[in-house]
This record gives structure tokens, C-alpha cells and sequence, in this order.
């Protein structure tokens, strides 16, 4: 599906409702081509982020198998709404998702463009009859280098300093001890190495906005709400930069607890929903 505006056109495919192309208006590509290196584009992180330890968790004392970052990016989501400028989708329970989370729960995507600006809302519903826990994530992709930049420098730049240690992840769970933050005041420099080491993860993060660029001044602003922690992330040696607003993470190293009582996850009350988002303007 294709929703355009002066300055910027987006395609979602229903396949988890993921975006998977974002051009400007003179129709240069920002968002990675899902390459063979990373086979996806912007996928949905739901109900879960990260992993857990043994690729399972517990729920009422029983086992339930999950892998990385939970089946709705995987799943076909129904359109509900399809304008020139806007669209949306859902996915709701099924037999199928309650075999692996048993609870009741619809969530929604919507994308709207307007000028040269991209805005996803996920809303994210309990219409079961006991609280839903859940984590809820995005995985934007944004080429790098950026459309007409290649062999630049590029940078992200902060809207507040960002003093607070990040996290790191070991065999794909949350290491205990926090390390120090390479983000120097409000800027970080960006060069493979940084993520040799897997994703950088601010779960203390101060800003709600940054700004990605290469050094000749090509370009995103990328802004975010209701999600408080963000995650960058490149598979070294690939041509992408992963901007990724959470709500949640992975399984801390040695946790071992319920479902619902994990860092990160949300509770919602039955007719209840948690709404976040995220936005990008291109140039």
C-alpha cells in the first residue's frame, strides 16, 4: 500500500504491517532495501523484544516458546484503513498467537504523510478479560550511508545530552552491569565498531528526538513518544543504521520470572491500551 505527500511517499506491506520503502521527493530510497545481509525493512516488535533465555517464558506456571522479538512481524495484518495520505492495519488474537500468548489483545499501525514527514501511531488494546503484558517495539532501518552520501562521516545528534551508561547485550540477553556511553554530551560519532558487539541500548535515554545526518548535512530528524528506551543497531559491514524506539528489552541475564513481572514489559487492564509512536522527516 502507498501513501504519499509533497515531500516524501511510503509503501506497507500487510506483511507485518511493515514499512519497506521511504523516499523523498525527488525519489531517493532512506529506508534499507532488506538486503541479504538483514532480510527486513521496519518490522513490528510484539509481544516481545529482544529474546528471552531459552526462547521461552512463564505465564501462570506455564512454558510458552517465543523466539526473537515475537511472531507479529511475521503475521498477516488486516488493512482498515487506506487513503492517499494514510493507512492502517490490525492484528488481533487468534488460536494460532494464543498457543504461544494466551491473552486477548488487537494492535493497530497507522501511517500518515504529510509535507516531507512519516507518522507511525501503534495502538495497542486489551480485549481480553485480564491484564495483557507486553512489550511493543519498532526496527526502522534507515540506509547508511544516507542517499547521496557515501564515504561522508555521518553522525546522530541528540536533543539532550545523553550522560547516562547504556546498555549491552551478551549471547542475546541484557548484561547485569551497565557500561559507559559513548555518546559524547549529545553527539555520537558513527563507525561499525560501535555495535561489534550487538545493539547500543539507552534505557535511561533524555530525548525524545535526534537527528541523523552525514557531514555534507543529507538527512533525517527522527522523533519519538510513549516509547522510553532506544536502541540503535547495525549489523557491521552492512548498509543500515537501526533507530529502534522500546517499550521493554531483552531478558536481563539470569532472570527468571514470571511474563509479567519482566523489565520492560507494560501491563494493560482489560479495555485498557497503551499508544506510542515515532516519526521521521526526511531532508
Amino acid at each position: 500500500m502507498r501513501i504519499a505527500a509533497a515531500g516524501i511517499a511510503a509503501e506497507i506491506k500487510p506483511q507485518g504491517a511493515e514499512l519497506c520503502r521511504l523516499q523523498d521527493g525527488a525519489g531517493r530510497d532512506f529506508l534499507w532495501e532488506a538486503g541479504p545481509t538483514w532480510p527486513r525493512h521496519s518490522p513490528v516488535l510484539f509481544p516481545i523484544i529482544g529474546k528471552l533465555a531459552g526462547d521461552a517464558y512463564r505465564h501462570a506456571g506455564q512454558r510458552y516458546a517465543m523466539t526473537q522479538h515475537g511472531f507479529a512481524r511475521d503475521r498477516d495484518f488486516t488493512p482498515i484503513a487506506a487513503e492517499a495520505d494514510r493507512c492502517a492495519f490490525r492484528l488481533t488474537d487468534d488460536a494460532a498467537t494464543r498457543e504461544a500468548y494466551p491473552f486477548a489483545f488487537a494492535l493497530e499501525l497507522h501511517y500518515a504523510v504529510a509535507g516531507s514527514r512519516l507518522r507511525v501511531e501503534y495502538v495497542l488494546s486489551n480485549s481480553g478479560e485480564e491484564a495483557l503484558p507486553a512489550s511493543l517495539g519498532a526496527h526502522p532501518a534507515f540506509r547508511w550511508p544516507l542517499p547521496g552520501a557515501e564515504g561522508e562521516p555521518h553522525a546522530i545528534l541528540f536533543d539532550q545530552p545523553e550522560p547516562a551508561p547504556v546498555r549491552r547485550l551478551s549471547g542475546g540477553l541484557l548484561e547485569a552491569a551497565p557500561v559507559p556511553t559513548p555518546i559524547q554530551d549529545r553527539r555520537l560519532d558513527l563507525e561499525p565498531g560501535l555495535f561489534a558487539a550487538d545493539a547500543l541500548i539507552l534505557d535511561r535515554v533524555a530525548s525524545r528526538g535526534l537527528d541523523y545526518r552525514a557531514a555534507g548535512g543529507a538527512g533525517l530528524r527522527f522523533e519519538f513518544s510513549g516509547f522510553p528506551v532506544l536502541a540503535l543497531w547495525c549489523r557491521p559491514g552492512a548498509g543500515f543504521l537501526c533507530i529502534e524506539p522500546w517499550q521493554g528489552f531483552h531478558s536481563p541475564e539470569g532472570w527468571d520470572g514470571d511474563f509479567a513481572e519482566k523489565p520492560g514489559v507494560v501491563s494493560i487492564p482489560p479495555g485498557g491500551e497503551f499508544r506510542a509512536g515515532w516519526s521521521v522527516t526526511l531532508g
